[in-house]
């Protein structure tokens, strides 16, 4: 039999989707070792893999058939674009793609400006202006705090993760639009699917019926 990999995005949500896989009975004890300098971790008993991958290179090692199964953001998703299934949506790290920017660039996006728009997520942006909205728009790329780039004047509105908001209010900015709902979720290499459907069609049934999706 061979091994089924699992690849997780780095941080909370590697903790949060082993305690989820956990319920379903799969354990990796390797993984709880925090000193552990390892890079792949072995369950031999359930042959399976887990690694742990920078969020937006999760999309990339699934797409190439590296892993059989990642969990990774709905943002990350949409910003690499890869070739994979999304099968579950585990309703963790619950959050929103918005447009943010002072309550004065309300107009711009009202009357279709020309205008720049600061991301860490120029794909998503770019889908938004230009096949939702149908509005021409310059996308700055931007890997730091983008709340920065409409307070210094580098551009009118941003597009980022919102999840409460403080950070936006306390540098007087506001969320204008609302690009779309995000959440963590489970994807798959399209050839593992067929070759391992039904290891890995159980995997994502204990998932569903854990996270209550089967209630």
């Amino acid at each position: 039999m061979r091994y089924i990999t699992f690849a997780l995005a780095k941080g909370r949500l590697a903790k949060k989707a082993m305690d989820l896989l956990e319920r379903t009975g799969i354990t990796c004890e390797e993984m709880k070792d925090e000193q552990s300098r390892k890079l792949i971790f072995v369950n031999e008993e359930l042959k399976l893999k887990f690694f742990l991958a920078k969020a937006s290179d999760v999309p990339t090692y699934v797409e190439y058939g590296a892993a059989d199964i990642g969990v990774v953001g709905k943002d990350t998703i949409m910003e690499e674009g890869r070739k994979l299934y999304e099968v579950l949506d585990l309703r963790m790290g619950k959050c929103r793609m918005c447009v943010a920017g002072p309550a004065s660039a309300r107009e711009y996006l009202k009357h279709h400006e020309l205008i720049r728009v600061a991301s860490k997520y120029p794909n998503i942006a770019k889908d938004y202006f230009y096949n939702k909205k149908h509005q021409t728009v310059e996308i700055i790329k931007l890997n730091g705090s983008v709340e920065l780039a409409p307070i210094v004047g580098l551009s009118e509105v941003i597009v980022d993760i919102v999840e409460t908001g403080t950070t936006l209010k306390e540098n007087g900015l506001e969320v204008l639009e609302e690009i779309c709902p995000l959440s963590a979720r489970v994807v798959v290499n399209q050839v593992s699917m067929k070759m391992e459907n039904e290891r890995i069609s159980r995997i994502i049934q204990d998932l569903r019926r854990v996270i209550g999706e089967g209630v």
